[in-house]
C-alpha cells in the first residue's frame, strides 16, 4: 500500500550524476500537503517510485513523481530520457520501443558490470514493485515480481493486468519515436487507440470480428464450392440419367443379338445338312453319265494314236533340214563380211592416197611462204640498223627505278611503326573502355539498390538527368551514387555518419535551382525526394581541430573526410551539416582506450573498429557523458568508383582517340606518296620495256631468219614421192581384189546347198500335211464326246470335294451351335431355347437382316457402359450426401452472420462513441489554437473488419483544406502538435494508467508550443484524468502552471548534494530568506 503522505521527491546521485526532483507546489512553502488526496488521486498503474542504480547516465537515483501531469526538465544529457527508458524497460518493453541500443547490455552505465531499475506501482490491494536487475557481460536481466524471483513473462501479465502498454505510441512515445506516430497507418492508429483508451474488451471485440469475418469468408468459399459442386453434380447427373436411359434400351438389343447369334448357327447347320443331301444324289448321278461317255469314245482315240505314231518320224527329218539351212545360211553370211571388209580395204588404201597427195601440196605452200618470210625480214633488218643507241637512257632509268624502290621501303617502314603504334593505342582503348565499363556497371549497381530501396528518388533521378538543362547551377545525383570510399572496409562508418534521408539527397550548388527541382518533382510528379542545398561559402576544405598525428597514439588513423571522395559542394555540405572532417576513426587500440580517449576536448564523435561514441560535456560542470551504438554493416556504399580514376580514364581516352586520328591521317599521307612512287615506277618500267625492245629488236631479226633459213632447208628435203606412192596404192588394190574373187566362190557354194535343202524340206512338209488332215477330221468327230465326258469328270471331282467339304462342315457348325448354347456334345436342344427360338426368323438371310439392324441400333448408343450407371447412382449417394453438407454450412454461415452482427453491435456502437469523443476533444483543441482539426472513424468497406482505421485531418491555415495527417504532407511541427493534441484528445477518455511523451516540443514554434502547454496544463491536471509525463529540455517563459502538477527538475554534475545531505525544508527557507532580501 502508498504511504498516507505525500512522499519526498528527491533524486540521490553519487559522484557523477544526480538527479533533483521537486513539486513546484511544494518548493517555496514551509509544510507538506495532506498526502491522502494526492494518493487518492493516483489510478491503478500509475507510477509511484522509479529507482535506478548504474543505469545510463544515473548512479543512483530515486523519482516519486505526481499523480497527474509530471514536467520533467533539464538541460540535454542530464538525464530526461533516461527516466523514460527506466519506465519501458522495468515494465518488460522492447528496446526497439525506445529506438536507442538495441542490447539491453548497453543501458548499463559505461564502466560497470549490472545496474538495476526498480518501479513501484499503485494498485488498491497492494502496490505491485517490478525489479530488474541487467548484467553486461552476457546481456542478460535478472527479474523480481514484488520481491520475489520471477521470469519476464510474469512481468508482462502483471503489467498487461495493469493496462499498461509501453509499445503503444498511444500512451508511450519516447523521443525516438516521436516522427513514428505520425507514420503509423490508420488501421495501426485505431489499435493504439483502442488498446489505450478503449474498454478491456473492445481491441478483443475487435479481434474476434475479424477472425469472424476471416472464418465467415472461409465459409463462404465453403458455400459457394459446395453450392457450385451440388449444382454440377446434378447436371451431370441429369446429363447421365438420359446415358443410362439409353444403356438399357442398348442392352434390349443387346440380348435380342445374343439370341439371334445363338439361333444363327442352329440354321446353318441345318442349312448345310439339307445341301449334304442334295450333293449326295447329284454325285451319284454324274457317275453314271461318265461311264457311257467313255464306252462311245474309245474307237476314235485307236485311230488318233495310230496317225500320231506316223507323224513323229517325219517332223523328226523337217527339224533337221531346218537347222542344216540355218546353217548355210550363217555360212554365207559370214562370207558376205568378209567381201564387204575387203571393200573397204581398198577405199581405205584409196584414202590415204589422197591425203598424201594433199600433205604433198601444203608442203610446197609452206615452203613458198617461208622463202617469202625471210626476205621481209631481211628489209626490216636493213631498216633497224639505222636507230641510235638506247643504252644511255636504259641505265638512266635504271638509277631512277632504284631510287623509287628506296623511297618506297623508307615509306613502308613508316607505315609499320605506324601500325604497331596504332595497335598498341588501341589495345590501350579497349583496355581503358573496359575499365570504365566496369565502373559504369557498378554505378548501375548502386542505382539498382536505390532503385529497390526508395523507387521515388530513382524516378526523380531518372528525370534529372533528362532535364539537366534547367538549372543554372551544379546539381549532383544523390550523395549515395556520388559518393566515392576509398576503401571497402570503411564504406560502414561513413554509412553510419550519413543518415540514409542525406544519402538519398539531391546537392544543388543554387537554391532557385532546388526551388525549381522540388516543383517539378515533389508537387508535379508527386514523388518523395529530398533535396539539399549546399552552404554557400564552401566548407569543404575546413581544418579539424587538431592533426591526426596527435591522435594516433589512441589508435586513430585517420579523419572521416580522408575516408572518401565527393564532389565539391557535397564534400562542402558533409563538413558543414556532419563535420566529417573533424571525426575520427581508430581500431581496437581505441576501444581498449576509450575511457582515456572521451577524456580528450575537442572530440564529440569518435568511432573504433566496430562502435560509434557520442561525447557531451555538460556546460556548467564541464563533465562528460557518452553514448556508444554499433557500426552497422555497409548496404550502399561498398560499391566503390574511384572518381579522379574515373575522370583520369576518361581523358586516357579522348587523348587515345586524338592519337589514333593522327596516326590515320599520317597513314593516309603516307599513302598518297607511295600511290605517286608506284605511278612514277610504272611509268619507267615502261619506259625501260620499250627501249629494252628496241635494242634486242635487231638481234631478235637476225635470229628468226637464222631460223627460218634453216626450217626451209629441212622442208626442201623432206618432199614426198608421189609417183613412188601412186605405184605402191596400185599393187596394194589388186592384192585385196584376188582375195575377193575367192570369197564370192564360197558364198556361190554355199547358196546352192541352202537351196537344194530347201526343197527337201518342202517335200517333208507336204507329207506331213496329208497326215495331219486325216488326224484333225478324227479329232473333230470325237470333240463334242470328249469335251461332254470332261465336263462330267470335273462335274463329279467338284461334287466329291463339296460332299467332304460339307460334311466337316456340318460338324463343325453343329459343335459350333452347341458351344455357343453351353450344351453338352451329346444334349439336346432346351425347351427355353426351343420357344425363344421360335419367334425369331428361321432364314439364315432374316437373321442376318436382324442381326444388322439390332447391331446398327445398339451400335447409336456409342460411349455407353455399366460404369455410367455405377457412376450415375454413386453420383445421387453423393447428390443426396452434398445437399446435406450444403446445408449445414449454410446454417453454420447463418450462425457466424448472426454472430457477427452481434460482435459487430458490441464493438462499432462503442467505437463510434469513443471516436466521436475524441474527435470532440481534438476538434476543441485545434479550435482554441485557431485552427482546425478531425477524428473519424474510417472504412472502405463496413465488411473488412480488418481495415477499419482512425483517420486524423488537419488544417493549419485558413488558406488551405483539411489534410490527412502524414509523414509528409505535414512540417514537423505541425506533426508535433498534431500528435501530442491527439494524446491529450486520448488522455481525458483516462484508460491507461499513465502516458509519456518525450521532447513532442521540439519541432513547435513559440505560439504553438504555448497553447500546446497550455492544453497539457488544463487536461492532465483534471482529477478524472491519470498520470501523465511530459519531458522537455526547455520552457517559454511565463507559462500558466496548475497546482496539480508535479515538476521534476533534473540535473547532474559533482557538485550536487549527496542523498544524506539533502534537506528540502533547509532549502524552501534560503529560498524564502533570499526572496524577503530582495
Amino acid at each position: 500500500m502508498a504511504e498516507p503522505r505525500k512522499r519526498q521527491r528527491v533524486s540521490h546521485v553519487s559522484n557523477v550524476s544526480q538527479t533533483s526532483s521537486n513539486s513546484v507546489e511544494n518548493m517555496f512553502t514551509d509544510s507538506q500537503p495532506d498526502g491522502t488526496g494526492a494518493e487518492g488521486r493516483f489510478v491503478e498503474g500509475s507510477i509511484l517510485r522509479i529507482t535506478m542504480k548504474n543505469f545510463l547516465t544515473y548512479d543512483y537515483s530515486v523519482v516519486h513523481p505526481g499523480p497527474n501531469l509530471n514536467m520533467i526538465l533539464g538541460a540535454n544529457g542530464t538525464g530526461k530520457s533516461s527516466i523514460v527508458c527506466a519506465i519501458c524497460l522495468c515494465l518488460a518493453g522492447k528496446t526497439a520501443v525506445l529506438g536507442r541500443g538495441d542490447k539491453v547490455g548497453l543501458y548499463v552505465k559505461r564502466g560497470c558490470n549490472k545496474g538495476f531499475i526498480e518501479i513501484e506501482l499503485y494498485k488498491s490491494g497492494g502496490n505491485v514493485v517490478i525489479y530488474r536487475e541487467i548484467h553486461v557481460e552476457n546481456n542478460q536481466s535478472l527479474w523480481m515480481l514484488n520481491g520475489r524471483h520471477c521470469n519476464q513473462k510474469a512481468v508482462e501479465e502483471e503489467v498487461k493486468a495493469l493496462r499498461i502498454q509501453v509499445s503503444n505510441l498511444c500512451q508511450f512515445l519516447p523521443q525516438e519515436k516521436v516522427g513514428e506516430f505520425a507514420k503509423m497507418s490508420k488501421i495501426e492508429l485505431l489499435e493504439a487507440t483502442e488498446k489505450s483508451v478503449g474498454p478491456p474488451e473492445m481491441y478483443e471485440y475487435h479481434c474476434e470480428l475479424k477472425n469472424f469475418r476471416n472464418k465467415e469468408r472461409d465459409l463462404e468459399n465453403v458455400v459457394k464450392e459446395k453450392a457450385s459442386f451440388l449444382e454440377k453434380a446434378k447436371q451431370r447427373n441429369e446429363r447421365n440419367k438420359h446415358d443410362v436411359n439409353r444403356y438399357y434400351e442398348k442392352k434390349r438389343h443387346l440380348d435380342v443379338i445374343e439370341l439371334l447369334e445363338k439361333k444363327k448357327p442352329w440354321v446353318e447347320y441345318e442349312t448345310t445338312r439339307k445341301d449334304l443331301e442334295d450333293v449326295k444324289k447329284a454325285r451319284d448321278e454324274a457317275k453314271k453319265q461318265l461311264s457311257a461317255l467313255k464306252q462311245a469314245q474309245a474307237p476314235m482315240l485307236r485311230k488318233i494314236q495310230l496317225i500320231d505314231n506316223q507323224l513323229k518320224p517325219t517332223e523328226a527329218q523337217i527339224k533337221t533340214k531346218t537347222l542344216a539351212i540355218k546353217e548355210a545360211s550363217l555360212k554365207c553370211k559370214q562370207k558376205q563380211d568378209q567381201l564387204d571388209r575387203k571393200h573397204k580395204e581398198i577405199e581405205d588404201i584409196k584414202q590415204t592416197l589422197r591425203l598424201k597427195q594433199m600433205e604433198e601440196e601444203d608442203h610446197q605452200k609452206r615452203i613458198s611462204n617461208t622463202r617469202l618470210t625471210i626476205e621481209d625480214l631481211k628489209t626490216e633488218l636493213s631498216k633497224v640498223g639505222d636507230q641510235p643507241d638506247v643504252t644511255p637512257r636504259i641505265n638512266a632509268v635504271n638509277v631512277e627505278l632504284r631510287h623509287i624502290q628506296q623511297e618506297r621501303a623508307k615509306i613502308e617502314g613508316e607505315k609499320a611503326d605506324l601500325r604497331r603504334e596504332q595497335d598498341n593505342l588501341c589495345a590501350e582503348s579497349r583496355m581503358l573502355e573496359k575499365k570504365l565499363r566496369d565502373m559504369n556497371n557498378m554505378m548501375n549497381a548502386k542505382e539498382e539498390k536505390l532503385r529497390e530501396r526508395h523507387r521515388d528518388t530513382h524516378a526523380a533521378l531518372q528525370w534529372l538527368r533528362q532535364n539537366r538543362t534547367l538549372f543554372s547551377g551544379n546539381v549532383y545525383e544523390p550523395m549515395m551514387l556520388v559518393i566515392n570510399v576509398k576503401d571497402n572496409r570503411f564504406a560502414k562508418y561513413v554509412e553510419t555518419h550519413i543518415s540514409f534521408h542525406d544519402l538519398r539527397a539531391f546537392v544543388f550548388q543554387k537554391k532557385d535551382d532546388m526551388e525549381k527541382f522540388m516543383i517539378e518533382v515533389r508537387d508535379k510528379l508527386n514523388l518523395k525526394v529530398n533535396s539539399i542545398s549546399a552552404p554557400e561559402e564552401s566548407c569543404s576544405k575546413r581544418p579539424p581541430s587538431r592533426r591526426i598525428e596527435s591522435l594516433r597514439r589512441f589508435g586513430f588513423f585517420t579523419y572521416l573526410r580522408e575516408m572518401f571522395d565527393a564532389p565539391e559542394e557535397v564534400m562542402s555540405y558533409l563538413c558543414h551539416q556532419y563535420r566529417v572532417y573533424d571525426v575520427p576513426v581508430g581500431n581496437e587500440q581505441t576501444k581498449s582506450m576509450i575511457k582515456t580517449v572521451i577524456e580528450e576536448p575537442y572530440l564529440k564523435v569518435l568511432y573504433t573498429t566496430e562502435e560509434r561514441y557520442t561525447v557531451k560535456r555538460s556546460f556548467y560542470s564541464n563533465k562528460i557523458s557518452t553514448s556508444n551504438s554499433a557500426v552497422h554493416p555497409s548496404q550502399y556504399l561498398t560499391i566503390t568508383v574511384d572518381a579522379v580514376e574515373k575522370q583520369q580514364l576518361e581523358q586516357n581516352m579522348k587523348a587515345c582517340d586524338l592519337k589514333l586520328r593522327d596516326i590515320n591521317e599520317r597513314m593516309k599521307a603516307l599513302q598518297k606518296e607511295a600511290a605517286a612512287l608506284d605511278r612514277r615506277d610504272n611509268e619507267l618500267l615502261a619506259e625501260k620495256k620499250q627501249l629494252c625492245e628496241l635494242k634486242g629488236k635487231k638481234r631478235q631479226l637476225e635470229q628468226k631468219i637464222s631460223t627460218k633459213q634453216d626450217s626451209l632447208r629441212q622442208m626442201e628435203q623432206s618432199v614426198i614421192d608421189l609417183k613412188k606412192v601412186e605405184e605402191e596404192t596400185k599393187e596394194k588394190i589388186a592384192a585385196v581384189n584376188t582375195h575377193k574373187v575367192s570369197i564370192v566362190a564360197a558364198i556361190m557354194a554355199q547358196m546352192k546347198l541352202r537351196a537344194k535343202l530347201t526343197m527337201e524340206k518342202v517335200y517333208l512338209a507336204l507329207e506331213t500335211v496329208g497326215l495331219t488332215a486325216e488326224k484333225t477330221k478324227l479329232e473333230n468327230d470325237c470333240r463334242e464326246g470328249a469335251s461332254e465326258l470332261k465336263t462330267t469328270d470335273q462335274k463329279c471331282s467338284r461334287l466329291e470335294q463339296r460332299k467332304v467339304q460339307l460334311t466337316e462342315q456340318c460338324k463343325g457348325l453343329l459343335k459350333t451351335a452347341k458351344s455357343i448354347c453351353r450344351m453338352q456334345p451329346d444334349e439336346s436342344l432346351p425347351e427355353d431355347l426351343h420357344n425363344a427360338f421360335s419367334k425369331l426368323p428361321d432364314t439364315l438371310d432374316e437373321i442376318d437382316s436382324m442381326l444388322n439392324e439390332e447391331r446398327s441400333r445398339a451400335e447409336c448408343f456409342t460411349g455407353l457402359s455399366e460404369s455410367v450407371v455405377d457412376e450415375y447412382n454413386r453420383r445421387e449417394q453423393e447428390i443426396k450426401h452434398l445437399d446435406k453438407e450444403l446445408e449445414e454450412k449454410s446454417n453454420a454461415l447463418n450462425a457466424y452472420r448472426q454472430n457477427i452482427s452481434e460482435a459487430k453491435e458490441r464493438w462499432l456502437n462503442p467505437l463510434k462513441q469513443l471516436v466521436e469523443q475524441i474527435n470532440d476533444k481534438f476538434g476543441d483543441f485545434f479550435r482554441s489554437m485557431q485552427c482546425v482539426g478531425e477524428v473519424d472513424l474510417h472504412s472502405e468497406n463496413e465488411e473488412e473488419y480488418d481495415k477499419y482505421g482512425i483517420r486524423i485531418r488537419v488544417k493549419f491555415h485558413s488558406s488551405t483544406q483539411l489534410h490527412e495527417l502524414t509523414a509528409y504532407h505535414q512540417s514537423g511541427g505541425e506533426r508535433s502538435v498534431s500528435t501530442i493534441l491527439y494524446l491529450m484528445a486520448l488522455q481525458e477518455l483516462n484508460r491507461c494508467p499513465f502516458r509519456v511523451v518525450d521532447e513532442i516540443n521540439q519541432g513547435m514554434d513559440p505560439v504553438n508550443e504555448r497553447r500546446v502547454f497550455d492544453i497539457v496544463v488544463r487536461t492532465a491536471c483534471k482529477e478524472t484524468t491519470s498520470q501523465y509525463f511530459f519531458i522537455t529540455p526547455k520552457l517559454l517563459q511565463n507559462l500558466q502552471y496548475a497546482e496539480e502538477m508535479t515538476v521534476l527538475c533534473i540535473h547532474n554534475g559533482a557538485h550536487m548534494l549527496p542523498p544524506n545531505q539533502w534537506d528540502e525544508k533547509a532549502f524552501i527557507k534560503r529560498c524564502r530568506q533570499r526572496k524577503e532580501r530582495v
